[in-house]
């Protein structure tokens, strides 16, 4: 067990935590050691925000399933359109991966909220917060590699930005996972 994890593990109050770090570097096995330590043994909903086609997030999906198994996840496919997801009773923790994910598929797919993106994902993350004592947050750190992109490119890194600090703003950890290492940003002023 990790520092983080003892500190985490002794508050029983509800918790929003936000997991953020680069591609590959380890912030989905550091959000999930969160989330079980957080719920104790008791039931967790793992909410899956990747569309499922294509050869490569087919791989992505795997990795996932078998980095989730055997851990007590039930998982909620839920990839677009957060402001209709309903939260199946019965769990005490849920983990939402992913935002950036989420953030693409309500910004450009057909079927996404489109212009309401924002409050279609607060929505959703609402109503994982009203059904589930403690929720955590996964998000990419995409900001830092210096290239300017296209417009909508550059249209989605802001959204991204924005939606991760919002998340900030409210959560009561902000954890950040560089090289499998994690680097507490913000916590809650009693913890």
């Amino acid at each position: 067990m990790t520092a983080t994890s003892k500190r985490i593990s002794r508050f029983p109050e509800p918790m929003l935590v936000l997991v953020t770090g680069g591609a590959a570097s380890g912030k989905s096995e550091l959000a999930e050691r969160i989330i079980c330590e957080l719920a104790k043994g008791k039931p967790m909903l793992y909410v899956a925000a990747m569309e499922t086609e294509g050869e490569e997030a087919q791989k992505r999906i795997a990795r996932h399933r078998a980095l989730r198994a055997g851990k007590g996840f039930t998982t909620l496919e839920h990839a677009k359109r957060f402001d209709t997801m309903t939260v199946p009773d019965g769990y005490a923790a849920a983990l939402f991966e992913c935002m950036s994910n989420a953030l693409a598929n309500e910004m450009f797919s057909p079927d996404g909220a489109g212009e309401h993106w924002e409050q279609s994902i607060v929505s959703g993350i609402r109503a994982l917060q009203a059904s589930c004592e403690h929720v955590v947050v996964v998000s990419n750190d995409i900001f830092t590699d210096g290239v300017t992109y296209d417009a909508w490119t550059m249209r989605y890194l802001h959204a991204l930005g924005r939606m991760n600090q919002l998340l900030a703003a409210q959560a009561d950890w902000v954890v950040e996972s560089v090289c499998g290492i994690p680097i507490v940003h913000k916590k809650r002023e009693n913890i």
